[in-house]
């Protein structure tokens, strides 16, 4: 009977590591799409100092060290802001970060103008990236892309936004899949304060955390979670970004 058991559990290990490398494998694999790009003086998609701008919140990419690196995706790409901060090897071999919504033009047909029109995936890259894998005068065209994760230098930033009782903050340069699925703020005076996502990667609670020392609780998409404890000095301002553990 022993014996039995310890087969038992030798087969179901056995299979669950197999199950493990094919979802792996499921999820790594090339995938077809299309791709364009948008001029901007430096290459990048957006340059703006609002650091509110973009789809994702991300603003000024180049501050933020996402630069011309970065890339608008389409509705089926872009899940209403879920995809923000993913990253994608798009062929020949470059490695770009989501960071804007490329909107769809239902006015246009899908295979002329109307490239980010649901369901197409489609990715409107920064000028300097796309001359990295096509001509410029090619304007569109066809590419081979996957998830990977992403090389980040240095630790997470958080960046403080809001007022005394809506209290911001934009989350950026994340490791691993680099997708923030759930973020908490711990002040000296409370406890862990789940917040709730405003669009993008801009999280809020409305609690007043002025005069502590912040701390927060990053989960990924991947469900892995690492915590960064007082990032923020005390005496913290709005507006003001600081650095904080890495995956």
């Amino acid at each position: 009977m022993a014996s039995f058991q310890v087969k038992l559990c030798y087969y179901l290990t056995f299979f669950k590591i197999i199950s493990i490398i094919a979802a792996s494998y499921s999820s790594d694999e090339w995938k077809s799409a299309t791709a364009t790009y948008t001029k901007e003086t430096d290459g990048s998609l957006i340059t703006v100092i609002d650091v509110a701008e973009g789809a994702c919140g991300y603003g000024d990419l180049h501050r933020i060290s996402y630069g011309k690196y970065s890339a608008g995706l389409s509705g089926l790409l872009f899940k209403r802001g879920r995809s923000c901060g993913s990253c994608y090897e798009v062929s020949p071999s470059i490695v770009v970060t989501a960071t804007d919504f490329c909107p769809p033009n239902y006015g246009l047909a899908n295979d002329y103008g109307g490239w980010c029109n649901f369901p197409r995936q489609h990715f409107e890259m920064s000028e300097m990236a796309f001359a990295e894998i096509a001509m410029r005068k090619a304007d569109i065209v066809q590419i081979q892309y996957k998830r990977v994760n992403c090389d980040r230098s240095g630790g997470m930033r958080f960046t403080i936004m809001g007022t005394s009782y809506f209290y911001q903050v934009l989350v950026t340069n994340v490791g691993l899949d680099g997708v923030v699925a759930a973020v908490k703020v711990k002040g000296s005076r409370t406890g862990w304060l789940p917040m709730g996502r405003n669009w993008g990667q801009i999280w809020q609670c409305n609690t007043n955390l002025q005069g502590q020392p912040l701390s927060f609780e990053v989960t990924t998409s991947s469900g892995r979670a690492i915590t960064s404890y007082n990032v923020a000095p005390k005496h913290w301002q709005f507006g003001q970004t600081f650095e904080g553990k890495q995956f």
